[in-house]
């Protein structure tokens, strides 16, 4: 099968969803056959544990609590959407993954271990993407953005060290898994120049 694996990552206004659904169109027409999936989500568990997690309402979690419950989403995932469409020869295009958790809720070294050793139990070698492109920005612009968007309250009042310590995760996710990640720094890209970027390192898995 010719299907492959992509998740598009990073900091919180580096513009996922637009760039998700902006590959997904040309894949299509490109007949790939793509499939977008969302983490955590696109399963009946899955979208029960976003409501959860991403709650404004719920109670303080251990970190650790957190990650086994975004693996089980994953997990779920994986099995229940992922593989099939893989042995179907589809292409995923899956918005945050691994590269999530090790950056919200590995922060601490301890933490970062448990989630990469998470990783290797939850996510066997044939289901691990085939390439992950994380969107680094400026966590100044990053907050800046989320103004913009109006979606800037609970980043602020988490504080710019915590949006530090996010990007932190992130770099050491494309440290740990360096043969199938790119850091593309999108600071200083427009739209349809981060475009053309995830659009040629896509092309190579199929050259």
């Amino acid at each position: 099968m010719d299907g492959r694996f992509v998740v598009l990552e990073g900091m919180d206004g580096a513009g996922k969803t637009t760039q998700a659904l902006r590959l997904a169109a040309r894949l299509e027409a490109a007949g790939r056959h793509p499939l977008h999936v969302r983490e955590p989500g696109s399963t009946s568990l899955g979208e029960h544990l976003r409501d959860l997690l991403l709650s404004p309402r719920r109670a303080a979690m251990d970190p650790r609590s957190e990650a086994l419950l975004f693996f089980a989403a994953r997990s779920e995932l994986l099995a229940g959407v992922v593989a099939p469409a893989l042995a179907q020869g589809r292409t995923v295009v899956c918005e945050r993954f691994t590269p999530s958790t090790l950056a919200y809720q590995g922060q601490s070294e301890e933490a970062a271990r448990f989630v990469l050793a998470l990783d290797e139990l939850v996510v066997p070698p044939p289901l691990q993407p085939h390439l992950v492109l994380i969107l680094d920005l400026d966590p100044r612009q990053s907050l800046a953005r989320a103004r913009r968007r109006g979606a800037a309250d609970g980043m602020e009042a988490r504080g710019l060290a915590f949006q530090e310590a996010v990007q932190r995760g992130y770099h050491r996710y494309a440290q740990a898994r360096a043969a199938r990640t790119r850091l593309l720094d999108v600071s200083h890209m427009d739209e349809d120049a981060v475009a053309e970027r995830i659009r040629r390192e896509v092309e190579a898995l199929w050259s």
